[in-house]
């Protein structure tokens, strides 16, 4: 059902050197780019993770309850994407652990201060 989300940033560079290795924990990479934005995946079709300034030019801010969360193949890259996010500049929300019988996640802030989660379910 999700196309794809994107997240604001105002320094895109340091940005993408942050989902380049976070998203890369989760086989994401760098595949679709325009003069404002760059699209990540996990392979052809599949659902799509933005990172750039905002449409209207004005500065990027945090949304309050925005929150994308990273599906994972299993608990170990939840592990991994949530350490490799606080070793550069995330801050942490959540540490990893279970939330329910079949809900494993952990919650960081990207340095522009978005909130994700990376989580395994089931």
């Amino acid at each position: 059902m999700l196309a794809y989300v994107t997240l604001g940033s105002n320094n895109k560079e340091q940005a993408l050197e942050f989902y380049d290795a976070v998203l890369g924990e989760l086989g994401g990479q760098r595949v679709y780019a325009n003069d404002r934005l760059q699209f990540y995946a996990t392979g052809p079709g599949q659902p799509m993770i933005g990172i750039g300034g905002p449409y209207d030019g004005e500065a990027a801010t945090v949304g309050n309850g925005v929150m994308p969360a990273l599906s994972c193949k299993d608990r170990d890259t939840v592990d991994r994407a949530y350490k490799k996010a606080l070793e550069l500049g995330g801050t942490c929300e959540g540490e990893p652990g279970e939330r329910m019988p079949t809900f494993y996640g952990a919650y960081f802030r990207d340095p522009d201060g978005n909130k994700l989660c990376v989580c395994k379910v089931g």
